[in-house]
């Protein structure tokens, strides 16, 4: 269940320069004074020493990496899909630190914050985060999945880790996935449809976040309408450049819609959609009509003895013969 950002840090926060905070702002307020040293306990099971560290701008890409395990998917972070903590970023700085974990080398594993991190690598800032040694597997995807809570996941991520349970044989189906995750059926066959799709299709998107089920629906409908050489196709073209970087129009909700009319009309040039035939016209309601298309004439004769048939017949073929 989604919890807001600041029951988030909260939780995260619990005890802060050795004191325990008792209230959310208390939380807060100590997260957003950045104390050299945080105690965090972990899961409920273990309580830990992180210390705050700051890694400059330079530095965030090859200093740090992210938890494998993270449901957010990366490569959607882009700056549109960032833009809710971008502006402030630049304005003010990062709010609130980072949390993750030493690596060999003097590397740190974020657990907690590859929003921020993406968006002080974006903004060339510099990155603050919480780390401390001895984080184990299960307490380092607690700690990340905690820390998605507060962001939705898209439909794509929700997906992956629908799948994933049903691969597992964690649920038996669909409607028992829904029981699970509290939510609607629908909403599970759109982040499974979701999950289907190739990176690349999600990639032309500005923030994928914001796409909805009719959206993905139409998406999955469309790419698995092709063939597999019509789908390798599609997927050269998404990947010459981002799709949404080349539309002319501003704002998330605007481009995301242009990329799928522009996915669209790649789709029809690949396949042609099936041209419904144009109506027939009656020329003797109930006993004769007839189709034109193109120099081709169909007609449809009813009610016709046989020699009326061999009266038309024979008149057909003078006439054409």
């Amino acid at each position: 269940m989604a919890i807001k950002t600041s029951e988030l840090n909260a939780r995260l926060f619990g005890k802060a320069d050795k004191r325990r905070a008792t209230t959310v702002q208390e939380a807060q307020k100590a997260a957003s004074e950045k104390a050299a040293v945080i105690e965090l306990s972990v899961a409920g099971e273990a309580t830990v020493e992180f210390e705050l560290v700051r890694v400059a701008a330079g530095e965030v890409v090859s200093r740090t990496s992210v938890f494998a395990e993270n449901a957010r998917e990366q490569s959607f972070l882009n700056e549109l899909a960032l833009s809710d903590i971008l502006v402030t970023l630049k304005d003010r700085g990062q709010q609130y630190p980072a949390v993750g974990r030493w690596l060999d080398g003097n590397k740190i594993e974020v657990l907690d914050g590859s929003r921020r991190r993406m968006s002080c690598i974006l903004a060339k800032q510099d990155f603050l985060v919480y780390v401390a040694r001895g984080i184990n597997s299960k307490h380092a995807k607690f700690l990340s999945d905690v820390a998605n809570a507060h962001k939705p996941l898209s439909l794509f991520e929700r997906g992956k880790e629908m799948q994933a349970m049903l691969d597992r044989g964690d649920v038996l189906d669909q409607k028992e996935l829904a029981k699970v995750c509290q939510c609607s059926e629908a909403l599970v066959s759109g982040a499974l449809k979701a999950a289907s799709l190739p990176l690349p299709v999600l990639q032309a998107y500005p923030s994928v976040a914001e796409l909805g089920r009719p959206t993905i629906v139409k998406l999955h409908r469309l790419f698995f309408s092709l063939s597999h050489d019509e789908q390798s196709q599609l997927l050269a073209k998404l990947d010459e450049a981002p799709l949404w970087q080349t539309v002319d129009a501003h704002g998330v909700s605007r481009i995301t819609r242009e990329v799928t009319i522009i996915i669209e009309d790649w789709r029809e040039s690949l396949k042609p959609s099936a041209k419904k035939e144009s109506p027939a016209t009656d020329l003797i309601k109930g006993r004769v009509s007839y189709r034109r298309k193109g120099d081709a004439l169909s007609i449809n004769l009813k009610k016709m003895s046989d020699d009326d048939a061999q009266a038309i017949l024979d008149f057909i073929e003078s006439r054409l013969g």
